[in-house]
């Protein structure tokens, strides 16, 4: 291989490690908020609280919006990625409410 070849390989390997470190992040930053949420959804249930918050709800969706515009990330994508979870948690509210 080329120079210019061998070092693009080694780009690629290193932004892939970092992937692969950002993800294991991502993965347990997530499962870390998931226990959360599962406490807030048995506090709901054992109060009859609704499983949903629209106020709360749409609070995080524009702070995390805002969160994405200074992180140079597509805010679209936050929101969808954010309204994602809320569902998630949503439906594992309404199961403790079962």
């Amino acid at each position: 291989m080329t120079d210019h070849v061998t070092r693009a390989a080694d780009l690629l390997k290193e932004h892939r490690e970092s992937i692969d470190r950002l993800d294991a992040i991502l993965v347990y930053t997530l499962g870390e908020r998931f226990k959360h949420t599962q406490a807030v959804g048995k506090l709901k249930a054992e109060h009859d609280l609704p499983p949903s918050d629209p106020a709360r709800e749409n609070a995080q969706i524009a702070r995390l919006e805002d969160l994405a515009k200074r992180a140079n990330l597509d805010p679209a994508f936050a929101k969808n990625f954010l309204n994602f979870i809320i569902r998630e948690v949503i439906q594992n509210h309404k199961k403790h409410q079962e």
